[in-house]
């Protein structure tokens, strides 16, 4: 409830504080993260009232919220907003608006954001390309894609693991496995690193493709696995018919403290009601 803020900041100022604009953001946020995304407009007109200005950390806190939960059109309504009185939007206000176009399945709208975004005088950043790279895999734009990937490496934009990983995820999710696996294997000539999200992906690409072994052994080669990570490999195990090996391979991974998620435990239930329990003895 906004009376709860009105609490804190009137508890604030009886010990002699008075509340500034990190204070309003924090309790805006907090408002955020428990998706009581109205109660974010209560606390900007009290910061007013109390004549603290709102900053673009304030709003850009408002937007993401929204995003988040999709709604979208009021994130908008912020944005022009802000747009008209101010503070100026950032880099982060487009980037946020962007992903949840893109997210959305919007891409037309999210490219005239672009070109919107460049007209007020920002530079596009890493993050920036990042985003209209993974929204345009996702959105089916496989050529559309891989011409902006080339952009920025022609650009002369320092790509980190980030962006091979959007690509190398895109790539799989379109088929073309062999060239995803190519590339994860020349990122060591680019000196970059694969994290375990990277590997998961190559892992999944190669299961889907019906390579579960040649999974297997990249999955052995990492050194350092997360609970993500051993999920994936036992769901190519089973959507494989290896069903013993995932079968042990679950029993590893509880032996390591982590769970099985949602869809590793549809799976299984498929895979007992189908009369294989006998496999699940074995392990």
């Amino acid at each position: 409830m906004i009376s709860k803020a009105v609490d804190i900041t009137n508890a604030m100022r009886k010990q002699g504080i008075e509340p500034d604009v990190v204070s309003y953001n924090a309790l805006m946020n907090g408002h955020c993260l428990q998706n009581k995304l109205d109660n974010t407009r209560g606390v900007l007109r009290l910061m007013i009232e109390n004549g603290c200005a709102p900053n673009i950390v304030t709003y850009n806190t408002m937007i993401n919220g929204y995003c988040k939960v999709k709604r979208l059109d009021e994130a908008m309504e912020l944005f022009h907003e802000i747009s008209r009185k101010g503070p100026i939007p950032d880099k982060v206000t487009y980037n946020t608006l962007m992903q949840s176009m893109f997210r959305l399945g919007r891409v037309s709208t999210a490219c005239e954001f672009l070109r919107k975004m460049l007209a007020s005088g920002l530079v596009l950043d890493i993050v920036t390309y990042s985003i209209l790279l993974d929204g345009l895999f996702k959105t089916g734009k496989l050529e559309e894609a891989l011409k902006l990937f080339q952009s920025m490496r022609e650009s002369g934009l320092k790509l980190n693991i980030v962006s091979y990983s959007i690509l190398i995820d895109g790539l799989c999710k379109a088929g073309y496995v062999g060239v995803a696996q190519e590339i994860f294997y020349e990122l060591s000539e680019k000196g970059l690193k694969p994290d375990v999200y990277t590997y998961t992906i190559m892992i999944d690409g190669l299961s889907k493709e019906g390579l579960p072994d040649e999974a297997y052994q990249l999955f052995r080669s990492m050194t350092d696995h997360d609970c993500f990570c051993y999920n994936v490999m036992i769901q190519g195990f089973l959507r494989n018919n290896y069903n013993l090996k995932a079968t042990q391979l679950l029993a590893e991974m509880v032996g390591k403290g982590f769970a099985a998620d949602i869809c590793t435990a549809t799976l299984f239930v498929h895979l007992i009601l189908g009369s294989d329990k006998s496999i699940l003895m074995k392990a």
